[in-house]
């Protein structure tokens, strides 16, 4: 178990600052806490009323108040205390490599500083962290909600506490060349400012790393490249769920819950612009960028069906080549980018996922031709929502099958000794320990003939 650090020299550059980011993110963690906010609402509300702190300030506030929140279960047990202050001094030492010594000088004489140490706050930040970790419960040592971690536990076995480390690490941004209108060279050349790297598992990625300590992440959808249509910002394991259905020209494909439109565009690269493919969802606010982004990306073989109004997809009964369901689902794959989702989830919430799930799932074989496919996507790693939902739904169907994810992937020639990080021989498992993405479930059913 491990925290992700940032170099004292990062901070130092601007050190003055720290005892007001400090004074703030305490503010902010209670505001989230007594509101019941999402980080980036409370976060918002205090900028509107902070019209004084520039932009630099407030990238820093936020990136330690979201280097706490996804390390929170530890801060807070290794200073037995989860209050605000507390895990605030606790991100300050333990993710940001301060010192208590260098905290009490930062705080003398600052007006926006906290009150200064007490002594027990002193001696919990000095304390030896990796040996009052190693007698942490496991879920502590994950950095997971407590309830989780049979589930969890389930899936990853010796490996949870990697794959909780890693969740808890801040995310890269990846984004999806646009191979409608530009080649990866084309695109890395101009952000070659950014230093972009091309990761292993999709072709059409380039990757940039996230900010360290207070640094602000680079504006990628500012960059004149993206007002021409030449990328989307995608992370890699959401392009391999599009990799994996299979697409090509000339298909009829429905994505049945397309939201803003990300895997939408993604297939449509994948067909080149030909054949059909048909983007809808249940809700209007979710559906609305959609529009924009077709038309920056050029593609030119999109249907998008009215939000809601499911008659309207009638006329593609039994006709489609592929359908994809990109469920809605907990999200706990994205609790790098999400980390307050992460303590926000409740047993309630997860059964109503699994619930519309189901639904979508059995709503989706509707339009699924004889031997065509349809494809189940979560950016979950619970298995009640992965294979669990698979299994269920292969007994109510029996007509259906699932493919092999390797089977595809050879058939692609791309990365074919690809391992699911559950094991599965059948399902594809990605996460952040092993394959560097968010964490993706991609299961390939196939109808029969």
């Amino acid at each position: 178990m491990g925290f992700a650090k940032n170099t004292s020299q990062q901070i130092s550059d601007q050190f003055m600052k720290l005892a007001g980011w400090l004074s703030a993110t305490i503010e902010i963690l209670q505001t989230i806490e007594e509101r019941h906010l999402p980080a980036k609402h409370a976060l918002a509300d205090w900028g509107r009323s902070h019209r004084f702190a520039g932009s630099k300030d407030r990238a820093a506030i936020g990136n330690l108040v979201y280097d706490i929140t996804r390390n929170k279960a530890a801060l807070g047990h290794i200073m037995q205390d989860e209050s605000p202050r507390a895990l605030t001094l606790a991100g300050a030492v333990f993710l940001w490599e301060q010192t208590p010594e260098g905290l009490k000088e930062n705080f003398d004489g600052d007006k926006f500083a906290p009150d200064p140490l007490s002594e027990p706050e002193t001696a919990a930040l000095n304390a030896n962290w990796q040996e009052t970790l190693e007698r942490a419960p496991l879920w502590v040592q994950a950095n997971i909600p407590e309830w989780l971690l049979a589930p969890l536990t389930s899936q990853f076995g010796d490996e949870l506490i990697k794959e909780g480390a890693a969740m808890a690490k801040r995310a890269p941004i990846d984004l999806r060349v646009n191979t409608l209108k530009a080649s990866v060279e084309k695109v890395e050349k101009s952000l070659h400012k950014y230093q972009p790297e091309t990761p292993p598992l999709c072709a059409t990625t380039l990757r940039f790393a996230s900010a360290k300590g207070p640094q602000k992440s680079p504006n990628l959808e500012a960059e004149a490249a993206h007002g021409k249509g030449w990328f989307e910002v995608q992370d890699q394991g959401s392009q391999m769920a599009c990799l994996l259905t299979g697409a090509k020209p000339g298909d009829q494909i429905l994505d049945l819950c397309a939201g803003s439109g990300g895997k939408t565009l993604a297939l449509s690269a994948l067909t080149e612009n030909k054949g059909q493919i048909h983007a809808y969802d249940s809700d209007k606010q979710r559906l609305r960028p959609i529009f924009e982004r077709l038309k920056r990306a050029g593609c030119r073989n999109v249907q998008t069906h009215d939000a809601g109004d499911e008659l309207a997809l009638t006329p593609l009964e039994l006709a489609m080549d592929i359908v994809l369901v990109d469920a809605p689902c907990t999200g706990t794959g994205t609790w790098r980018r999400h980390p307050d989702a992460k303590w926000r989830l409740s047993e309630k919430s997860l059964n109503e996922r699994i619930a519309e799930q189901k639904t979508v799932l059995d709503t989706a074989v509707k339009y699924v031709k004889p031997g065509g496919r349809l494809v189940y996507v979560t950016c979950s790693l619970l298995p009640s929502e992965n294979q669990d939902q698979i299994a269920a739904f292969l007994t109510r169907h029996e007509n259906y099958e699932s493919v092999p994810y390797r089977q595809i992937l050879q058939t692609l020639s791309a990365q074919e000794d690809l391992v699911s990080a559950n094991g599965d021989e059948t399902n594809l498992t990605l996460t952040p320990a092993q394959h560097a993405t968010d964490g993706f479930f991609i299961s390939v059913l196939q109808s029969g003939k």
